[in-house]
């Protein structure tokens, strides 16, 4: 017993050097800098979230496409993240954060590549009020790489790939950043009062607007509208559909949670987790309000309703996640819900063709949840409210609408009708998502 005590004293004498050693090595960050570090580790998981949204939008689309299209709706979704990632460095982030670098002073931002601190943020002044510009960058790249998924889905079964492509370039490095600099990178919209937290116009109805005009000018698809009847074209994959509405629903917490844009402060940390709540009693109201509304109306439920009907739930909220109460926030995604129903076969009647109902959930609701924001909020002026929906709405069908008409003089936008009967997945990539199965 003597011998046992004398090791564990001698084990300890030897162990004292390096406790101390390890003590000197204490690198807790000075307070200053605690803020930074929680701020930048919030922007990297949110984003982490919004990013997983780029799935759940191909899952959506690749459930709601019949089956000899489902290819290229995946290869539609790879490729225009990949692009808006590459666009939004080269030109979009500067364009839409060009800080005191305006090309015209509130309205046309910075044209350069964006770059972020040194490594160790080596010999660099960096503003520790806010985060890295590297984490920022990741962040609001993730909402950019969204409003591009908005357009591909309405556009599904008929449009060529590379013309698509080429329109996401100019949508993520042009158009998107300039109208979202005019709010979020302090331009004359914000200037004036606008209110938009997470996006509902900024990037909901920004991508609703561009498919709008794409749609317009490529046409409905064959035997969609035929003798005055509306002949409905089923999708492929419900649960395939079911599972992207989820990882969307996911993904919105990192969209919405992320905008409160600070993690510094206990009631930064308290408006976060509200935010949560909000979003997601929201895009349960419009699920539930999709729900009822179909069995009253065909009397039997619509699955691809009430999952547009959470998605419409879930964009209606975007515009203004954080004043709301549970109460407020669940009738405000209720009504989204609401306008997906009406909206689907209003857009029918005037045989505007949206394959995944994406106009319906994200220009319609968008719309509707940038109003909302004056229900809860009372800095926001209705006035101020219509007419920024106005202004962006107008810039963005406009300017979309001009690119998708150069591009079908120039390139032709839609397949031909024998490719269009075959299906995208062999007429334009030669290869089928489930080549054991018949063509649906």
């Amino acid at each position: 017993m003597k011998r046992l005590t004398t090791l564990a004293a001698s084990a300890a004498l030897i162990a004292l050097p390096s406790l101390g050693l390890a003590q000197e090595a204490d690198v807790t960050p000075p307070n200053e800098e605690i803020g930074y570090i929680f701020t930048t580790f919030m922007f990297l998981v949110t984003g982490f979230l919004v990013m997983w949204m780029a799935a759940g939008f191909t899952m959506l689309e690749a459930g709601l496409v019949r089956q000899k299209n489902v290819t290229m709706q995946l290869t539609k979704n790879i490729a225009l993240f990949s692009i808006a990632a590459l666009m939004y460095y080269l030109i979009g982030y500067n364009l839409m954060y060009p800080g005191d670098g305006w090309s015209i002073d509130g309205v046309l931002g910075a044209f350069s590549p964006a770059s972020m601190e040194p490594v160790g943020l080596a010999e660099t002044e960096t503003d520790l009020t806010y985060a890295s510009v590297g984490s920022d960058f990741y962040f609001q790249l993730m909402f950019c790489a969204t409003t591009a998924s908005i357009v591909s889905g309405t556009l599904a079964e008929r449009i060529k790939l590379w013309p698509f492509l080429v329109f996401v370039i100019v949508l993520t490095a042009l158009i998107y950043p300039i109208q979202a600099s005019w709010k979020w990178g302090g331009g004359f919209l914000d200037a004036g009062g606008f209110l938009d937290f997470a996006g509902s116009t900024v990037v909901h109805s920004v991508g609703g607007w561009a498919a709008l005009a794409g749609a317009l000018i490529l046409g409905p698809r064959l035997g969609k509208y035929k003798d005055g009847v509306v002949h409905p074209m089923l999708g492929s994959n419900l649960p395939l559909a079911t599972l992207g509405t989820f990882i969307l629903w996911l993904g919105w917490f990192g969209f919405n949670g992320g905008s409160q844009l600070y993690m510094d402060t206990a009631g930064n940390v308290a408006d976060i987790s509200r935010i949560f709540a909000n979003t997601n009693t929201a895009a349960a109201g419009g699920a539930v309000a999709a729900l009822i509304l179909t069995q009253i109306l065909y009397k039997k439920v619509d699955l691809t309703m009430v999952l547009n009907g959470a998605l419409a739930g879930l964009v209606s909220i975007t515009a203004e996640p954080l004043t709301p109460g549970l109460g407020a926030a669940t009738l405000i995604g209720a009504v989204g819900g609401i306008i997906v129903v009406f909206a689907v076969p209003f857009l029918d009647k005037l045989k505007i063709d949206d394959v995944v109902g994406a106009i319906p959930v994200h220009l319609f609701a968008g719309i509707w949840g940038t109003i909302a924001v004056v229900l809860t909020n009372s800095d926001a002026s209705l006035g101020t409210q219509l007419y920024s929906i106005l202004v962006v709405g107008v810039f963005v069908f406009v300017v979309s609408g001009a690119v998708w008409f150069i591009l079908k003089l120039t390139m032709g936008i839609r397949v031909s009708e024998e490719e269009e009967i075959n299906g995208l997945d062999m007429a334009e990539l030669g290869m089928e998502a489930y080549p054991e199965f018949s063509k649906g």
